[in-house]
């Protein structure tokens, strides 16, 4: 590498499974942007709907998503997954390619990849951001089967940022904490969340609010099932069905406020307006709810492991309330709520205007410290 590399135009790529992996860049962007870097953004679909409402200034490239789908059933999701596998497989050798035209046509001198396994390069440095350096599977000989198959991928890469924290206060337990780590360098990134806690709200405008999320259809067959139960809810409920491209309007009670989407600040604002969260038992959102210091009841989607682990986790930590998809009926489920003793942490959001450049430069350190590269 050469010793005047310098990085200024960086290239940042969320994950389309779900928005969550979006969500969680939106810090990332926000610091490098208030430190002057040149960002470009890689997206499409309601990834790329929901960047471009964020950040209407930066250019958005289209890039593919992997288009992951799930079934109906818990019982049939591995299934579905296992035959999408090529599809995946051929996800990441495209957006290889891809990379390798897009860094000489744009000029840019790093990448930060949140979760796409084929945004590495020989070129210039690149970050790959994760929280499941252990991926949960049903048999621990699958389980470590598969982190081998990971680790091969992001090893590609300089470096692995992890939006985690270190010690007892760890929101990702084991996925993010692994007994055994890749072998480039590692950095926690601590709480990587779009807000901020802040003691304003003295009564509460909402008593439940509502967020849904991921992939379809498991996010529709949620969807009905509050529905449903919503009029027998007499409480203000605010309920945001996570379509930035949305425009059908749901019919409600009077008590029952629905939208299809709420920018950053909107949502942050709406979640300390309520009392009580109710959300899927995704990563991001998991951060963003603790770094408001609000008390969550968690939905995993039904069979999707990783979020099964993290309800269950949260909950025994006394973090979070958890109840699987086909037992939740809210207006059943209020006893066990409030009756929940919650501990909720102080876990706030890490400073990434001031480490942001830190991180960049030791990508520059790592990179002259290895031969992996080829300078032009």
């Amino acid at each position: 590498m050469n010793k005047k590399f310098n990085i200024q135009t960086v290239l940042v790529a969320p994950l389309d499974w779900g928005l969550g992996h979006a969500t969680r860049c939106i810090p990332i962007i926000s610091a490098l942007l208030k430190n002057n870097y040149t960002v470009i953004l890689a997206a499409s679909g309601k990834q790329k709907i929901l960047l471009q409402q964020e950040f209407p200034e930066i250019k958005i490239i289209d890039l593919k998503g992997y288009n992951i789908q799930y079934s109906k059933t818990s019982f049939g999701l591995p299934f579905k997954i296992f035959l999408q596998i090529p599809k995946i497989v051929w996800a990441i050798y495209y957006e290889h390619k891809w990379l390798k035209k897009i860094v000489n046509k744009h000029a840019i001198d790093c990448v930060i990849s949140d979760n796409r396994y084929g945004l590495f390069s020989k070129k210039i440095p690149t970050v790959f951001i994760t929280h499941q350096l252990t991926i949960k599977m049903p048999f621990l000989w699958l389980q470590s089967f598969v982190q081998k198959i990971n680790y091969k991928f992001i090893n590609q890469f300089t470096a692995c940022w992890i939006p985690d924290v270190e010690g007892k206060d760890k929101m990702a337990g084991i996925l993010s904490h692994p007994t055994k780590y890749p072998s480039m360098p590692i950095q926690y990134l601590g709480n990587l969340s779009r807000f901020e806690w802040q003691n304003t709200v003295e009564t509460y405008t909402y008593k439940y609010c509502i967020l849904l999320s991921g992939p379809e259809p498991q996010r529709s067959i949620l969807e009905k099932i509050i529905i449903k139960d919503l009029p027998n809810i007499t409480q203000q409920v605010l309920l945001i069905r996570g379509l930035p491209n949305g425009s059908t309007i749901l019919p409600t009670n009077n008590n029952v406020i629905v939208k299809n989407h709420l920018p950053g600040v909107e949502i942050c604002k709406a979640l300390q307006q309520s009392e009580w969260i109710i959300c899927r038992s995704g990563y991001t959102t998991i951060m963003e709810i603790l770094s408001l210091r609000k008390k969550a009841v968690l939905i995993p989607t039904p069979a999707q492991t990783e979020q099964e682990y993290l309800a269950n986790f949260l909950m025994q930590k006394q973090w979070c309330y958890s109840v699987a998809q086909n037992k939740f009926v809210l207006s059943k489920e209020r006893n066990n709520i409030e009756n929940f003793s919650f501990h909720v942490p102080v876990i706030g959001a890490n400073n990434l205007q001031q480490t942001i450049p830190v991180l960049l430069n030791n990508l520059i350190i790592y990179s002259t410290n290895t031969t992996q590269y080829e300078v032009e």
